[in-house]
């Protein structure tokens, strides 16, 4: 199958290493892998602050650069809930775009939920590679959680490469990233990833693992303002991959 791989911004910009991650456990699933050389970002943060129309172009854009391929994967919660509910909701007074992107949105997936569900991925290549000895915790992004049923997927991934996961407090709680929520609500923002700070202490777990780059960005940079320079904070692509 050919799979067409939506990379995002942040791992783009911030941490180009996930990416060749995923790119590594696409291709060990046998997929033939294509990256967009146009693609650019997937509209969220215009959509979340109401710039319908900025967001609606970029929309556009994305129909036109994926809707080749058999399947669309993106290695964030946060995107691909973007693109597979709210992409629904910028086309809905456009029938034409509206029906392209109806025909496109069963192909998008989240890494974990590709992996788990559609190439059901048996042999990873992580497999007894990962440089963690002890256990580690999982961070449930909100949009990968509540948008897209992302939740089983990645701890059943970890437990085929020998990964022990230990659930934190309140897991499926928000990091107080959301956006632009942390700029405009700073204080209220802080309060929240000091909580899940806690709660990744008190699991005694070695790494903290998710699948949003949003959330990553924010609970480490948390961690390390706080003085914890010991917690490692990985994308689950990184540890099933054998990168990490």
């Amino acid at each position: 199958m050919r799979v067409g791989f939506f990379h995002t911004c942040l791992i783009d910009m911030m941490r180009p290493e996930i990416g060749f991650s995923v790119l590594k456990l696409l291709e060990a699933a046998g997929c033939e892998v294509v990256v967009p050389e146009s693609q650019t970002c997937c509209g969220q943060p215009g959509y979340s602050s109401g710039d319908r129309k900025a967001a609606r172009a970029l929309a556009e854009k994305f129909v036109e650069e994926f809707e080749q391929f058999d399947y669309v994967v993106i290695p964030s919660g946060s995107c691909g809930g973007n693109v597979k509910v709210h992409y629904l909701d910028l086309f809905s007074d456009d029938p034409a775009w509206l029906k392209r992107m109806q025909r496109l949105v069963p192909r998008v997936y989240e890494l974990t939920d590709f992996l788990c569900n559609v190439v059901k991925l048996e042999k990873l290549p992580g497999e007894g590679k990962c440089s963690i000895k002890g256990k580690v915790t999982y961070h449930d992004s909100c949009c990968g959680l509540r948008e897209l049923g992302v939740e089983k997927q990645p701890r059943a991934l970890l437990e085929k490469v020998g990964v022990e996961v230990t659930e934190m407090k309140d897991h499926r709680q928000c990091c107080g990233f959301g956006g632009s929520f942390a700029i405009k609500y700073g204080n209220i923002s802080s309060a929240i990833v000091d909580e899940k700070c806690e709660n990744i202490h008190e699991s005694g777990a070695e790494a903290v693992v998710l699948g949003d780059l949003g959330c990553m960005l924010n609970i480490e940079g948390r961690l390390r303002r706080t003085g914890d320079d010991k917690t490692k904070v990985l994308h689950v692509a990184q540890i099933l991959a054998g990168d990490a």
